[in-house]
């Protein structure tokens, strides 16, 4: 008989939230486990104990998979060890401990037992799973800040940032790492890999290295390439599956991935994807975060320009090149040592989930370092350069009126901006743009940029080069002489620029109200000016993806020198209302153009509406194992019927699984409550997550922070 010491095992190794009935452990760090003996005790010198540990369908020795190793012998060749901690009369208490470096996932235990009497006995001691620990300073992940490990690790609710850099919105999120079955959920995942289906033995070798399963793991949150968990949609059609807006947690998407026999849970955005994928990671121990990127570029050729193009009105066009300015972006870092780069590139780590361009064939991205990206470092694995035009692309926009385009203006600080995640041991927002790049405007950003610039250069001339004999040469992306800028006029140096527009709310865009804002024109110069403008407003998608205009209007303005106007505008909730997205972003555009100049003027601005967010109320104290009463205000706040209202709560420790309650029918601007029963069965902080759907909105969220005391 053997007790694996389950419970004791699984509180010295930090995870004890996730089960204390089966042994879970980490590597590098040492666990304990107590042998039986029928008919007499162990006797050291005489009896020697023999461990076999196994993980993978195909064991091997050489690949580090299997390892045998002997409580008697002090210099084993295997990396794993045992020692004696106590022996007794008819019990012995031994401690393994499996190396730093260890292949992570589900091991079997085997013993085999050579007594003096010259007899052998073999024993299958149990299953137990190994994990990543950033507590041990030899392995790879480890952090060496206590608070850092308890967000980055342990945590299991936190806050995802959305909106626009102008009103940055918390999202609460249950990550829910430690909840029934997601361990097994998260071993079924890696199993489910195209690695791991093409060659498992060499898979399940090298799940020793966070780099290789960080990137299994972005490649498998994604279904892109593979059974991986989430089918991605920016349509704005998700009636086979759930809009990415109502999901509050990653626990539910996990398990409905599982309970369909790991077939894509639609759907999901970026928010999505970097949440789910920091579940995972949290889970198999590896410190992650989530991070937001206000204003994101999406540069699809690699020349670090993001090319934006507008009609005559204002209005912003797609493109062929699919280059976009995301509104927000999200992605993941982890921590982790880069051996395979030069020193001081290790640490944070961008992954990214978001199935937007291939690496090495598969939909994945990064491990990325974040210092690497600051320094332009863009040869350096993987998908630097990728991640580096996401925070520090210039933008380009084009005019494109009779077939030709006209630069417009070159913005080299719009991409990139208010790089956002959940402070430590706080709901605070944390900003870490420093992290990725030095501050715009700075003779270090250009420089960075341009070293950036030139190494892509290199890069393309010596593929060019390498493929001259496969096909014929063609100008590079990169090339100063694009055939677009024939028709491109020299802009003014902005010391000299002589009008300028901007725009202003006058009141905070709510949803359900009318949006009155103002053009502001200024005329800098010592002439009069006479001023045609084209105004527009379209929905967008968060992906910068835009929709039909919905209002367009032209504004004729005289300004005097020096002289500053104001043009007042309003859209009206029945102008916008059909034509919004789940983003719940318009963009407002201004075109300008002087009578006497052929020179144009462009001034956008981008508007998030808002919501009032739900209410949650805790009625009486919360304690581990007694009922708890819950309170949910929440509103409609349109000023039209709402139908189909569904109300869903979640939050771990506190609720088993996600609690769903139709709402039916909300009469316009109609206030109301409910009372939801619980019973808390974890300690500590904990949060609750809830979200209000409905035929006409689909994301009206809030949160509650609740401590959980232990019964006494």
């Amino acid at each position: 008989l053997t007790d694996l010491q389950s419970s004791r095992n699984n509180v010295r190794h930090h995870t004890e939230e996730i089960t204390v009935d089966h042994l879970l452990v980490r590597r590098g760090q040492a666990f304990n486990l107590t042998l039986y003996f029928r008919n007499r005790g162990f006797q050291p010198g005489l009896d020697n104990i023999i461990f076999v540990v196994e993980t993978g369908p195909l064991p091997d020795l050489a690949l580090g998979t299997r390892a045998v190793f002997s409580l008697a012998r002090h210099h084993s060749p295997s990396p794993w060890i045992a020692w004696l901690e106590t022996n007794g009369a008819t019990s012995t208490e031994v401690s393994l401990c499996a190396p730093p470096t260890a292949a992570v996932g589900r091991y079997l235990l085997k013993i085999h037992i050579d007594s003096f009497q010259g007899s052998v006995t073999a024993y299958q001691l149990g299953e137990f799973i190994l994990l990543f620990n950033p507590w041990c300073p030899e392995d790879a992940v480890y952090l060496d800040s206590e608070p850092q490990r308890q967000e980055y690790v342990m945590n299991d609710y936190g806050f995802i940032y959305q909106g626009s850099k102008n009103w940055i919105r918390p999202c609460p999120w249950n990550y829910g790492q430690f909840e029934e079955k997601i361990i097994d959920i998260c071993l079924k995942l890696l199993d489910k890999s195209l690695h791991f289906q093409t060659d498992p033995a060499t898979d399940c070798a090298l799940r020793g290295s966070p780099i290789y399963v960080s990137r299994v793991v972005s490649a498998m949150i994604n279904s892109n390439d593979d059974n991986g968990v989430l089918n991605g949609n920016w349509s704005e059609n998700y009636t086979d599956g759930t809009n990415p807006a109502e999901w509050t947690g990653s626990v539910a998407i996990l398990k409905q991935w599982y309970a369909a026999g790991c077939q894509p849970v639609r759907y999901g955005q970026c928010w999505v994807f970097a949440a789910v994928m920091c579940t995972v990671m949290r889970c198999l121990g590896i410190p992650t975060r989530v991070i937001t990127n206000f204003d994101s570029g999406h540069d699809t050729d690699g020349n670090l320009i993001i090319d934006e193009y507008y009609d005559n009105t204002g209005r912003i066009l797609g493109n062929k090149k699919k280059d976009t300015i995301w509104n927000f972006h999200v992605w993941n870092e982890c921590w982790m040592a880069r051996k395979d780069l030069p020193p001081g590139y290790g640490g944070w780590q961008v992954l990214d989930a978001t199935p937007q361009e291939m690496s090495n064939g598969v939909y994945c991205c990064g491990p990325a370092s974040v210092r690497a990206i600051k320094n332009g470092e863009v040869d350096l694995n993987y998908d630097t350069p990728f991640v580096f035009s996401m925070v520090n692309a210039d933008c380009m926009s084009w005019l494109v009126q009779g077939g030709k385009e006209q630069k417009l203006h070159q913005d080299t600080s719009s991409v990139g901006n208010f790089i956002s995640t959940k402070s430590i041991q706080s709901d605070e927002r944390d900003d870490i743009t420093e992290n990725y790049k030095y501050e715009e405007g700075s003779l270090q950003e250009r420089q960075v940029f341009l070293k950036a610039l030139q190494k892509l250069k290199a890069e393309r001339f010596h593929s060019s080069r390498r493929g001259a004999d496969l096909q014929p040469s063609r100008p590079t992306p990169l090339s100063q002489d694009s055939p677009r800028s024939v028709h491109t006029p020299s802009l003014r140096p902005s010391d000299v620029v002589q009008v300028s527009l901007k725009f202003k709310l006058l009141d905070p865009p709510n949803m359900g109200q009318d949006i009155c804002f103002v053009l502001l024109a200024l005329n800098m110069s010592s002439q009069f000016k006479d001023l045609k403008v084209n105004l527009s407003a379209q929905s967008l998608l968060h992906d910068g993806s835009p929709l039909s205009p919905f209002w367009q209007d032209i504004a004729f303005i005289t300004l005097s020198p020096k002289e500053a106007k104001t043009y007042p505008c309003k859209i009206s909730y029945s102008q916008y209302s059909q034509y919004l997205s789940t983003d719940k972003l318009i963009r407002i555009s201004a075109l300008g153009e002087e009578k006497s100049s052929p020179e144009k003027i462009l001034v956008n601005k981008i508007i998030t509406l808002s919501y009032p967010s739900i209410t949650i109320n805790v009625l009486g104290a919360a304690v581990v194992n007694q009922s708890l009463s819950i309170q949910v205000i929440f509103s409609n706040p349109l000023s039209e019927q709402v139908e189909d209202c569904v109300l869903t709560v979640e939050g771990s420790g506190l609720f088993k699984k996600q609690q769903k309650i139709l709402l039916g029918v909300l009469k316009p601007q109609h206030r109301a409550s409910i009372i939801l029963e619980t019973v808390p069965f974890k300690s500590g902080q904990r949060q609750i997550q809830a979200n209000m759907r409905s035929n006409k909105f689909k994301d009206i969220k809030g949160y509650r922070n609740v401590y959980v005391d232990f019964a006494l």
